[in-house]
């Protein structure tokens, strides 16, 4: 009889659930300032507690809590303990009925690592192998946002700047100029409109052109400087079509497409094709730019290539949107590039190279700070492509409370960044026969040859905030090992699990 409670229970919660989540879409775009717009408007009318209400006489029960799922209001606070607004904590047996059978499934591999947490406490409340350590693939993802939303701050911008070699601001070196690259891999060369999209190489070249002609200054020769990073530009993969080398300065993320997300074709040069593009957009605004771009250093100092104080040295500047926008854009498309840009802007906060080892010891470091239990995990990468990655489930899923804490809203974009289930990002094309997860489950994706993982947040049956994580390696059938990972998250939703 339970179990047919729970079951309609979620069916019903479910309907609501895809409607709703439709609706939030579309309201809040992708992105809007690192801050979905029907998720700040929810979040405003929260109690002064900070604790998410899922019941009351004003409420449309049982519907309510898994509706804010997809919304990401759930991200504001976790369930609450005690008070009319109370909701029943799942249990451990409970849990096991309802995902050891799937994870009896022969599509996953071995080693099979689960953590599923309680929000409100931070416990967990089921572990299968949990700290073991695996290969998380893109879930890694959650750690790199949780570093750099950690050291930096959701409102940090990335800046893209054009200064004179001197450090003065002005062209000097035979009117020489230097595109400085500030490790932002969403600089575009396409028209941009609003404060709000991202860099746009056209209006740094506006406001270059502008400053040159205030001057008196109409030829110049044009360097660019990457210094800003170092060690080896390629991942460990190599050339590859899901991410381009790794370096401070390009445009579009090096794709030679005109894609913004997924595989593409990619530059093997994208500081140099920066460059160029930048040049031709000087000389379409009356600048003559002398000879090929040639890479320099910016002033004396470097001061504006490593992030001090540009602002007075600079001839023209432009800036990425804020950090909280970088991180989202990041989980919801899996995007290799903005992660590897964050780990090393992470790196820079913590005054280590911007390197892959240097990258990966600062945010190993950022989630020490934040007390997160690393023993016998190995962070080589920002993107989760290297497979010398090994983290435990209960790892990934820790982080995943700690963006849901209210203690640090800092670190909500982690949250608010998850691919809804059906509807958005690396979770579109899933869920697509599943009605109680669709709509209802958020979460991060991992693939890998042989490598299958999702991690994420899930409101259970009785309204109840989870997290969990879900890792498994030496899969054959990925397709069948996806679909036993969805399975498992939708028993989640379908669970009271008591």
């Amino acid at each position: 009889m339970e179990q047919r409670r729970t079951w309609r229970l979620s069916a019903v919660s479910a309907v609501v659930g895809l409607v709703v989540a439709v609706a939030s879409v579309f309201a809040a775009g992708p992105w809007d300032s690192g801050q979905r717009k029907a998720e700040r408007a929810r979040a405003a009318g929260s109690t002064a507690t900070g604790g998410e209400r899922h019941g009351g006489p004003s409420r449309a029960a049982p519907s309510a809590s898994p509706v804010l799922a997809p919304l990401g209001t759930a991200a504001v606070a976790p369930s609450p303990d005690s008070g009319d607004d109370a909701v029943p904590r799942p249990t451990g047996a409970g849990l096991a009925d309802a995902l050891e059978p799937l994870l009896d499934d022969g599509a996953l591999g071995r080693p099979r690592s689960v953590s599923v947490v309680d929000a409100a406490t931070g416990r967990q409340v089921y572990g299968a192998r949990a700290d073991t350590q695996a290969v998380p693939a893109s879930i890694i993802k959650l750690a790199t946002g949780v570093a750099a939303l950690s050291a930096l701050g959701p409102d940090h911008r990335i800046r893209t700047t054009v200064v004179g070699p001197d450090g003065d601001g002005k062209a000097g070196d035979g009117d020489r100029i230097v595109l400085v690259g500030g490790g932002d891999p969403t600089l575009t060369a396409h028209p941009v409109k609003g404060a709000d999209h991202p860099a746009g190489l056209r209006r740094l070249a506006d406001r270059t052109a502008a400053a040159l002609r205030k001057s008196g200054t109409e030829s110049v020769r044009l360097g660019y400087d990457t210094s800003l990073y170092s060690g080896p530009d390629l991942h460990p993969i190599g050339p590859n079509e899901n991410i381009s080398p790794v370096t401070p300065l390009m445009i579009d993320e090096g794709r030679l497409d005109d894609s913004d997300h997924g595989p593409a074709p990619r530059s093997e040069d994208p500081a140099v094709d920066a460059a160029r593009a930048f040049a031709s957009m000087l000389r379409d605004r009356g600048i003559e730019v002398r000879g090929e771009p040639r890479p320099a250093k910016a002033g004396k100092s470097g001061k504006a290539a490593k992030g001090g104080k540009d602002g007075a040295t600079a001839l023209a500047t432009v800036r990425s949107q804020p950090l909280s926008a970088l991180v989202e854009r990041m989980l919801t498309n899996s995007d290799n590039d903005i992660a590897e840009a964050l780990a090393r802007q992470t790196a820079i906060a913590a005054g280590e190279p911007a390197s892959f080892d240097g990258a990966g010891r600062a945010v190993t470091a950022r989630l020490r700070a934040l007390r997160l239990p690393l023993s016998g995990a190995r962070i080589a990468d920002g993107s989760g492509l290297d497979r010398a990655d090994h983290v435990s489930a209960a790892l990934l899923a820790q982080v995943l409370v700690r963006a849901a804490d209210p203690d640090h809203p800092e670190l909500r974009p982690v949250l608010t960044g998850l691919p809804v289930a059906g509807f958005t990002g690396t979770l579109r094309g899933r869920y697509a026969r599943d009605a109680v997860g669709r709509g209802v489950v958020r979460a991060k994706t991992g693939t890998l040859t042989g490598v299958n993982t999702l991690a994420g947040t899930v409101v259970d049956a009785d309204g109840r905030l989870l997290v969990f994580a879900f890792m498994t390696n030496g899969t054959t059938d990925p397709q069948g090992a996806q679909r036993a990972l969805d399975r498992m998250a939708s028993a989640l939703a379908n669970c009271g699990c008591r």
